[in-house]
């Protein structure tokens, strides 16, 4: 009786990929990331396997797991962990947007401490015997992130309390005994705030060959040996440890923590390089810096009366016993008012009485000089900064004016011109952006320009597909135009020179008489393009064949003939393709003659080539000029010094002819001799 074998032989092929298939969930278990390409091929490899498995089978033999349903069940519950795996481990990206990626090109990417842990465990597998060692890592902030703002926004608080805070403390008791509570939970909170911004210097980093340094003995190094670094030193040191013998009313004893005032100026200056309105900033800096500055004589004023004694003269603070000179809000709107008329010298003060007192109204006079020449330029020149661009604008205008007036312009006319120029003022229209974008490295410019004109340039179908570089080029050769309403962009008959894009406003084709309208262009619109390629068969040739006019202020990109055709001279392979596509779109309008296309070359082409061949010859013949003359001159100079070494010879060469030959005689006869 022959056996029948109940166990199904599988291919080698199904077990391999089934194999495959184990292996990948292992690694997904252990952390390692698999390419798109990989989970396709093992979940076809997978779907061939169900459909042979499945195929023949009665349903309740593929709903058990027993026989040959359990490979079906098996690669069904593979594929869902898979489809799992995928959906946690992966999160797909945003998909990009593929015109922009052409131009920008990949990304940087700092490599993810899991991608890290991924290629070391890559390493290990691939290379067992040998030991890495795994280096530390260490947490470094970039100076030009957003956190790094942050936290100087942090430490410029308290650091701001102190140089405010501190001086009006010690000079006027009654602040500094009603409130004893509040002023130890904030000193000591600004403690904290130092004490964390020191760890924080020790972890900043600093650029070295460019890139940021992130190595902690180069981060120690770089900061310990900054002057910077001693007074952080000298602010955290605590000398409010007096408190324990003097007690909680000697607040002078905390002046050191004013050594921080770095960190402060360092958070003006990041403000200023960030903010949009940087001349406001700077006028209010400095009236802050002025008042901190009134703050603080205010204040040496009171201590000064205190040490002399209130009321002892007509200088001095009043006598405190009086209640309308007792109260603390008094007391310091007083010295206030007083230190403010004393600095801007604007006010009548009393005089002083004793030496003292005269040297310190003498040191106030001078600081006050100095304040008042700051307060001057400074808020001159920002004012002056501020309105800039209004003044070249305001000069341009009156220029036209004068030019119009000189000319005798019509009134209309006149009036065109002058809204124009309002339009564009208005509308903020009168930046050169050449000019202001001049300073940029080129990759920078073309950055600017393409998140500037990128969604402009994408709207023209013939420049969808072509090279990055040509793109760059053509972003950077985009010239806004501005049309006033009635203006006539083109005319039919017309030579083409330059293609348009719509960026702003309406435009409409009209007939010959300029009023019927056929077509009204908005945003996004361009035309123009198909006369600049000089395609060979148009029938239109490089003549325009409609009338477009300006409905009323619009705005335009154009890019010129010239300017094209320069930018292709580097991409003849864009070159041809632009060809293509317009002779497609002709072709598609019927407005293309096949056979003048299956023609020789145009005569026109053949007039460019050879004058360019002209222009090259013209070169050529004044660099071949050029080395000529320079020849000739080497020649004249090597002439020059033959004749005047043949003078030389013929005055002294029989001389020194006659004592070499008699020195060869006698050194010959020695030689025998020996």
């Amino acid at each position: 009786m022959a056996k029948i074998n109940t166990q199904h032989s599988y291919p080698a092929m199904h077990r391999l990929s089934i194999r495959t298939t184990d292996e990948d969930i292992e690694r997904i278990e252990n952390g390692f990331s698999r390419t798109h390409s990989l989970c396709e091929d093992t979940c076809s490899e997978l779907q061939r396997v169900i459909s042979m498995e499945t195929r023949g089978l009665s349903e309740s033999r593929r709903s058990s797991f027993t026989g040959t349903g359990v490979m079906a069940r098996l690669s069904r519950f593979i594929l869902s962990l898979r489809s799992w795996a995928t959906r946690h481990l992966h999160h797909e990206d945003q998909r990009p947007d593929s015109f922009l990626e052409r131009i920008r090109g990949p990304e940087l990417k700092e490599v993810s401490s899991r991608e890290s842990n991924t290629h070391s465990n890559l390493s290990n597998y691939e290379q067992p015997g040998k030991v890495k060692k795994k280096k530390k890592e260490v947490f470094v902030i970039d100076p030009s992130s957003n956190l790094y703002y942050r936290w100087l926004t942090i430490v410029a608080t308290p650091v701001f309390y102190n140089w405010c805070m501190l001086v009006c403390r010690a000079c006027f008791d009654e602040l500094q005994t009603k409130h004893t509570i509040l002023w130890v939970v904030l000193d000591y909170s600004s403690d904290i705030i130092y004490i964390l911004d020191t760890f924080v210097r020790f972890r900043t980093g600093f650029l070295e060959q460019g890139l940021l340094v992130q190595d902690e003995k180069k981060l120690r190094l770089h900061y310990t040996t900054t002057v910077q670094f001693r007074l952080d030193m000298l602010s955290l040191l605590p000398t409010d440890l007096a408190y324990l013998k003097l007690g909680l009313n000697y607040p002078e004893l905390r002046f050191n923590r004013l050594l921080r005032f770095a960190r402060l100026f360092e958070f003006f200056d990041r403000t200023e390089t960030r903010t949009n309105y940087p001349n406001m900033f700077r006028i209010g800096n400095l009236v802050l810096y002025i008042l901190i500055i009134i703050h603080w004589n205010a204040c040496i004023y009171f201590a000064i009366s205190k040490l002399i004694g209130f009321g002892t003269d007509s200088w001095v603070y009043p006598n405190v016993s009086h209640p309308e000179y007792g109260r603390l809000s008094r007391k310091y709107i007083y010295c206030l008012y007083w230190s403010t008329l004393t600095l801007t010298t604007i006010g009548e003060t009393p005089p002083p009485v004793k030496d003292e007192e005269y040297l310190f109204v003498v040191i106030d006079f001078l600081v006050g000089v100095l304040i008042f020449a700051t307060i001057v330029g400074n808020v001159g020149s920002m004012i002056s900064n501020m309105n800039a661009s209004r003044a070249d604008f305001q000069a341009k205008v009156d220029s036209i004016k004068q030019y119009m007036h000189f000319r005798k312009v019509t009134k209309d006319l006149e009036a065109r011109v002058i809204k124009w120029f309002d339009y564009l003022w208005t509308n903020k229209k009168t930046v050169d952006e050449k000019e202001v974008l001049k300073n940029l490295p080129d990759k920078l410019k073309a950055e600017i320009a393409i998140n500037v004109h990128l969604d402009t340039l994408k709207k023209v179908r013939i420049f969808q597909d072509c090279e990055a570089g040509l793109l760059i080029e053509l972003v950077l050769k985009l010239r806004p135009t501005v049309f006033s309403p009635g203006d006539y962009i083109c005319k039919k008959g017309d030579i083409g020179r330059e293609m348009y894009i719509i960026k702003e406003g309406k435009l409409a084709v009209v007939a010959d008489d300029g009023i019927t309208q056929f077509v009204v262009l908005s945003d996004g619109s361009y035309f123009g393009e198909i006369s600049i390629l000089n395609i060979k068969g148009s029938k239109s040739g490089n003549r325009r064949t409609a009338n477009i006019r300006s409905i009323g202020y619009s705005d335009l990109f154009c890019l010129s003939k010239d300017d094209l055709m320069e930018a292709l001279t580097e991409y003849p392979d864009a070159k041809k393709a632009l060809e293509e596509k317009g002779r497609q779109i002709l072709m598609k309008d019927n407005l293309i003659d096949e056979e003048a296309a299956k023609a020789g070359a145009d005569p026109k082409d053949l007039e460019e080539k050879v004058e360019k061949l002209e222009s090259t010859l013209d070169n050529l013949q004044t660099r071949f000029a050029r080395l000529m003359a320079e020849y000739n001159s080497t020649q004249l100079k090597v002439k020059q010094r033959l004749t005047k070494v043949e003078n030389k010879m013929k005055k002294y060469g029989s001389g020194f002819l006659s004592d070499g030959g008699e020195e060869s005689v006698k050194t010959e006869e020695v030689e025998k001799k020996n």
